[in-house]
C-alpha cells in the first residue's frame, strides 16, 4: 500500500509539472522591444499608479486573478522576488477579481507585499491579456523586455531582468 501511495504521489507531481511547463509560453500581444502601453490604475489602498511615472526602473506587471489556481502558485515567488529586489517595482494587476475591498483582503491573506491594482478592460486589451497569469516585464526605458503566459518564478524574473 505504501508503494502504491508513493507512485500516486509521483504521478500527481509529474502531471503538475507538465501542466506548469505547458502553461509557460510567451504571451501573445505586444512585441518585445516596443513601448509598454501607459495606464493609470487604482490600487487597493486607494492610491493611483501610472506606469509612465515609474520610468527609470524596471517594472514587473503580473496580471492575475484571485480565482486562478496557477496565479496562487506563483504568488509566493513574486512576493519573495519583490522583497529581495526592492529596485524593481512589482505590480499585481487583478483581473475580474472583485472590488478594491475584496482585493485588499486577498492581498493581506495571500501576503502580497507589492501594490495590487484593479485592472480595467482598456488595460487588458492594450496588453493582449487572454489568460492568467500573464507577466510582462518592462525595462527602465519603458520597453517590453519579456512576456509570459503561465506560471513564472523568481529565477525567471531575475533572468529576464539580468539580475
Amino acid at each position: 500500500m505504501r508503494v502504491l501511495k508513493r507512485w500516486a504521489g509521483y504521478a500527481a507531481l509529474a502531471v503538475l509539472l507538465l501542466v506548469l511547463l505547458r502553461a509557460m509560453q510567451p504571451a501573445p500581444g505586444i512585441p518585445l522591444g516596443t513601448l509598454a502601453p501607459d495606464f493609470t490604475l487604482r490600487a487597493t489602498d486607494g492610491t493611483t499608479i501610472r506606469l509612465a511615472d515609474l520610468r527609470g526602473r524596471p517594472v514587473v506587471l503580473n496580471f492575475w486573478a484571485t480565482w486562478c489556481p496557477p496565479c496562487r502558485v506563483e504568488l509566493p515567488s513574486f512576493a519573495a522576488f519583490s522583497r529581495e529586489h526592492p529596485e524593481v517595482t512589482v505590480l499585481g494587476i487583478a483581473v475580474d477579481s472583485g472590488t478594491a475591498a475584496t482585493l485588499a483582503k486577498a492581498r493581506l491573506e495571500l501576503d502580497i507585499p507589492y501594490p495590487v491594482l484593479l485592472a480595467d478592460p482598456a488595460v487588458k486589451s492594450a496588453y493582449g491579456i487572454q489568460a492568467m497569469p500573464t507577466t510582462v516585464v518592462v525595462g527602465p526605458e519603458g520597453q517590453i523586455v519579456t512576456t509570459q503566459t503561465g506560471v513564472m518564478f523568481g529565477w525567471q524574473l531575475e533572468r529576464a531582468l539580468g539580475l
